[in-house]
């Protein structure tokens, strides 16, 4: 499981490799957290919890990669890790709890503020292991 940066001039590009989908989208999670601010100075203080909506997988990842940095912007809830569960029924559906406390931004190092994921060139491949590709503009 592991995430990296692609050269961008004004957006940021995360590919991702997971075993499996939940643990994709636990890394594209962690990539576009570490993107904003240093998850690792984020103490585990209150919860928030969220739910994501799709009716596909690439939908489910646009919603996902909306409501983290809704969390963090629009809410200013640092986020040090989120438990969750995906469903599958007529699309899918992830309920989530979102641990961490109310965001410092010189405590947290933030960094740079996400606009929205895009669709443009957001991939996901799933044969034997999990493949995401995505585009966050900043």
């Amino acid at each position: 499981m592991s995430y990296k940066f692609l050269d961008h001039a004004t957006d940021a590009i995360i590919e991702v490799t997971a075993k499996d989908i939940k643990e994709a989208f636990a890394v594209a999670a962690d990539a576009e957290i570490n993107l904003t601010l240093d998850q690792d100075k984020v103490e585990e203080k209150d919860k928030k919890e969220f739910s994501a909506n799709g009716k596909d997988l690439r939908y489910l990842l646009f919603s996902w990669l909306e409501e983290i940095p809704f969390l963090i912007i629009t809410e200013g809830f640092a986020i040090r890790r989120i438990e969750f569960d995906i469903q599958e029924n007529n699309g899918y559906k992830i309920s989530a709890t979102a641990f961490g406390e109310p965001l410092d931004v010189h405590k947290h190092n933030f960094k740079v503020e996400i606009k929205a994921p895009t669709f443009y060139d957001m991939e996901i491949r799933t044969n034997g292991q999990v493949y995401m590709r995505f585009l966050l503009d900043l």
